[in-house]
């Protein structure tokens, strides 16, 4: 049966994320936004990237259990550098330090996305390779008073003044902004969802 004859199917956001929300909207998948709440703490011997996708399957699977008539979207971010995953800052003064670590450096952005609907949750992870260019204090400290980096792992937003202090990116730009949407509809295929440019049909 071709997408335009199929059901439109009710899909839910487990997460918060202005940008995760405007980049659904941008391919014209409406969606409700219920942030999922779970604990999101490394549990001992995780590595990063199983941690992003662990987090990001746990999203999905909340919801999808409260909510078993959605298509559930999950999704998380971490910003990975010598081994160690920087999240969101705790001050500005914790911003100001992951930006001193990246700069002038290459670091790895991991972003995990999960679909989960009747008991089926299947996820996967985008590796991007993100390279800044040599930031003073100064600058890192400017660019934390705008407020940007608060809310954003690594301290830094890429689709906003962020994007200054990139030299060059070597992957998935959607997924350093929080949401590959590319392995996102691929997901939903798998799942047996079709995106019909502009909608999650099935």
């Amino acid at each position: 049966m071709p997408p335009s004859n199929q059901t439109p199917v009710r899909v839910i956001l487990a997460s918060q994320s202005p940008r995760r929300r405007e980049l659904l909207a941008q391919i014209g998948i409406v969606h409700e936004v219920r942030p999922a709440d779970i604990d999101e703490t490394v549990w001992p011997g995780e590595e990063p990237v199983q941690h992003s996708e662990r987090l990001a399957r746990e999203k999905a699977r909340a919801l999808a259990l409260q909510h078993p008539d959605a298509v559930v979207i999950g999704s998380d971010t971490i910003v990975v550098i010598d081994g160690a995953i920087l999240g969101k800052p705790a001050n500005a003064a914790d911003a100001v330090d992951m930006l001193l670590r990246l700069s002038g450096r290459e670091h790895t952005v991991y972003t995990s996305v999960a679909v989960a609907h009747e008991g089926r949750t299947l996820s996967g992870v985008e590796a991007v390779q993100v390279t800044f260019r040599p930031l003073d204090r100064a600058l890192a400290e400017a660019y934390v008073a705008t407020g940007e980096p608060m809310d954003k792992a690594g301290a830094y937003g890429i689709q906003g003044f962020g994007a200054t202090l990139v030299e060059k990116i070597s992957g998935d730009y959607f997924a350093v902004m929080g949401l590959p949407l590319g392995r996102l509809v691929g997901l939903l295929r798998e799942l047996g969802y079709e995106y019909a440019f502009g909608a999650v049909r099935g």
